[in-house]
């Protein structure tokens, strides 16, 4: 019989933070779910948890392991005073053997979590909080004592199912384990049944001799499965896999699993089944407004349904390995799924951490390998964030050779920074190549996008492309008559995503694009927007009540389930008498109405379709009407006001942070810097070392502060302390004068290292 039994061990917990006064609290938890949103200093450290675990004999007379779903961003756990366990993996599931570190009778378990900055684990830093807790379930998990699968092998469960397809119709089933023997050797077998929802389609046997520990793997094959088509039809299979002995079933594993082939091609995208397909997809993190990163699985099926509403045929899981409920969801709902590691934006020099990226790699591909909703793995984003040096190309292609090694099945992802060259070798070093663009918001115009995608293609025709962030911030407070970048207002949030999202469309070669984001998230260094604490680029508020207006534009370009959506709700009281009402559709006919009177009609509309309107004084009702093939009617309908004078509530105030970044450097003379390059001493400090290196020397300090010093209170000043000097005049948003660089070489040049 199969006697595995969970018990999950979330409620009564006692915790407290350092020097702190202990309270109960319920797991999943984190000690940031407030300071990780607000803008507030976000406090780290350690976070001590502890629960008594009652263990009767019979429960002893089972194997007992604990299972930590994640615990960030370091932790240690004891049982009855001992170190049983450290986790340096943040965002994956860890398991531990417990007999022999427990008793019959009560035992004191405790977790000591840490998110203190070190430079061995990753991330090192990022734009999103790292939150520190337990902040996913614990659980005992009990298991036969003598015959069962591996527990401790980094696995969820220690059996991995991968489908391929053979000639023609024909597909493999490979099942690969461990069965761990902890009794006397003995005979069985290992026997895998495929069943579909009428029931087992085939099954093979393999017989063993069980002797401590013994892998095995079992390959079969299938006729004309039922194919795994994405959200159209994602039809799913169970694979049960079973450990008999003379005595009968010892352990069960059901795992599901789907038959799919992908195969992209650089210049037609990306195909299904040999079916053409555009990754329509959205980027998601897995914080929630008021709870951080522990959230239920209700709030992860409320991002689920956004994901659903909007049509999105993908989800970018960004940036380290998610909770394991939301790729089961994405299998059954046909979502494919971007999963990767926060191998993110800087290296640390500790040897560690290099060992530590690597364990995060095996544990999200071990523990998420099953998943077929999966297509690849992101080995990097925006690695080269600090400049892109020869130790980042090594490691890089390291990491992606290390990745397809672990999974052939899957293709290798990376997401470059837009400073990246096109023909940089960091593009040849995965399979699937990706940009991070903000054309129109922190660099150029919008349509500058388009611009880079030819020119990227042009470069590197034999690379496929895609888009994996784009996006603007956006306060859904905010709005603008003539909205432009760095307005934050809803109206600028369409503009570019109707620029985007035409660009894509326009592009056979162009595999696919991740919106940034689903949800505004937790970013505990941000203060702009007139919000601090958070990355504002969401479609959706952090809290989930607001839908921004440009969550509808997607939806009209994407989603099949008709609609008609009013933008500019928010945006009530209106002072000119000439207005733009724009409504977002995917309806073949529109009706715009004042107070009841027709305004317009627009036949085969665009998603985005603007209407001009005359607005008198005081409460306007704008109804639009909107129709299917069928003629069935659909409405939606808001209240303007119109006012005398501009509503200065709509309008963002920038904050005084020095003035604006690309002016910071105008005091400066550089008339006579001349464009003549020096020769640099590496003995002797220059651009090519950090500027936190630099600030570690008192005169390296005084000449930072002298030409940067306005950046010092910048929220991002962090960020670029672990940057070069030659970086940093890289990125356009900074706007550094390339003769200043040469002005600042020339004083570095005299101080020696």
């Amino acid at each position: 019989m199969n006697r595995l039994k969970e018990i999950l061990l979330n409620d009564n917990w006692l915790f407290h933070k350092e020097n702190e006064v202990e309270s109960c609290v319920t797991l999943p938890h984190t000690y940031n779910a407030v300071d990780g949103q607000s803008g507030i200093s976000m406090w780290r450290g350690k976070g001590f948890y502890k629960k008594e675990v009652l263990f009767s004999e019979e429960d002893l007379k089972e194997k007992i392991f604990l299972e930590i779903g994640a615990s960030a961003m370091k932790s240690t756990v004891y049982m009855n005073g001992k170190t049983i366990c450290h986790n340096t993996c943040p965002y994956a599931m860890y398991r531990i053997a417990l007999n022999e570190h427990i008793t019959v009778g009560k035992n004191l378990l405790e977790i000591v979590t840490d998110n203190t900055a070190t430079d061995e684990v990753y991330p090192q830093m990022a734009d999103f909080s790292f939150y520190g807790g337990v902040y996913r379930d614990v659980k005992l998990v009990f298991v036969p004592q003598q015959l069962h699968f591996d527990y401790l092998d980094g696995s969820r469960d220690g059996v991995q199912v991968r489908t391929q397809k053979l000639d023609g119709q024909k597909w493999e089933v490979t099942v690969t384990g461990c069965v761990i023997n902890e009794g006397k050797d003995c005979e069985g077998e290992v026997k895998v049944s495929v069943l579909d929802r009428q029931g087992v389609v085939l099954e093979k046997t393999l017989s063993m001799y069980f002797s401590e520990k013994q892998a095995f793997t079992i390959r079969t094959e299938i006729d004309h499965p039922h194919l795994w088509m994405g959200v159209e039809d994602p039809y799913l299979y169970q694979v049960q896999v079973e450990i008999c002995t003379k005595d009968g079933v010892e352990e069960t594993r059901s795992i599901a699993t789907g038959f799919r082939e992908i195969t992209i091609d650089p210049e037609k995208g990306m195909f299904l089944n040999g079916k053409h397909i555009k990754i329509r997809g959205v980027a998601r993190h897995q914080d929630f407004g008021g709870v951080g990163n522990a959230v239920s699985k209700e709030q992860m099926e409320e991002d689920l349904s956004l994901v659903k509403e909007v049509g999105a045929n993908s989800v970018r899981l960004s940036h380290y390995q998610h909770d394991d409920y939301f790729y089961r969801r994405c299998d059954e709902e046909g979502i494919l799924v971007w999963a990767e590691v926060p191998f993110i934006s800087i290296l640390s020099e500790s040897e560690k951490a290099d060992e530590n990226i690597r364990q995060q790699m095996e544990r999200l591909i071990k523990q998420c390998g099953n998943h077929i909703s999966i297509y690849c793995w992101g080995v990097q984003n925006e690695i080269t964030i600090a400049g892109e040096t020869a130790e980042i190309h090594e490691k890089v292609k390291a990491m992606a050779a290390y990745t397809k090694q672990l999974d052939p099945s899957r293709y290798t992802a990376e997401a470059n920074i837009y400073s990246v060259a096109n023909e940089s070798p960091l593009n040849r070093m995965a399979d699937l190549v990706g940009y991070n663009l903000y054309y129109g918001w922190y660099y150029d115009k919008m349509t500058g996008l388009q611009q880079r995608l030819d020119e990227f293609h042009m470069a590197c025709p034999d690379v496929p492309l895609l888009v994996t962030e784009y996006g603007v911030d956006t306060n859904p407070g905010d709005h603008s008559y003539e909205p432009k970048t760095k307005d934050y207002s809803e109206e600028y949030q369409l503009l570019f995503s109707e620029n985007a999202l035409k660009a894509f469309e326009e592009r056979d070669y162009f595999v696919g694009s991740y919106v940034w984001n689903l949800c505004d998230f937790g970013s505990a260094n941000r203060d702009e927007g007139g919000k601090q604490g958070q990355n504002q680029k969401g479609l959706v508020t952090i809290d989930r009540k607001i839908k921004k207006d440009a969550y509808y534009l997607y939806k009209a370009n994407w989603s099949k389930e008709s609609f008609v959506k009013l933008a500019g709700s928010r945006f009530v009281n209106r002072h000119q008498e000439e207005n733009t009402i724009t409504v977002l559709s995917n309806l073949k006919k529109l009706e715009v109405y004042v107070n009841g009177m027709l305004a317009g009609v627009k036949e085969q509309p665009e998603p985005m379709t603007n209407f001009t309107v005359v607005l008198p004084m005081g409460e306007n009702k704008i109804t639009v009407k909107g129709f299917d093939q069928a003629e069935t009617v659909y409405e939606d309908e808001m209240v303007l006001h119109r006012v005398t004078e501009p509503d200065k509530s709509y309008e963002y105030v920038q904050k005084d942070q020095g003035g604006n970044v690309i002016n910071w450097f105008e005091k400066f003379d550089l008339e006579d810097a001349g464009t003549e390059e020096i020769a640099l001493d590496p003995e002797c400090y220059s651009s090519m070392d950090k500027l936190g290196e630099i600030m570690k020397h008192p005169k390296g300090e005084a000449i930072i502060l002298k030409y940067f010093g306005e950046m010092v209170d910048h929220p991002k000043f962090a960020m670029m302390k672990v940057m070069t000097l030659d970086a940093m005049s890289k990125l356009k948003n900074l706007g550094i004068p390339k003769e200043l660089i040469l002005v600042i070489n020339r004083e570095l040049q005299q101080i020696k290292k």
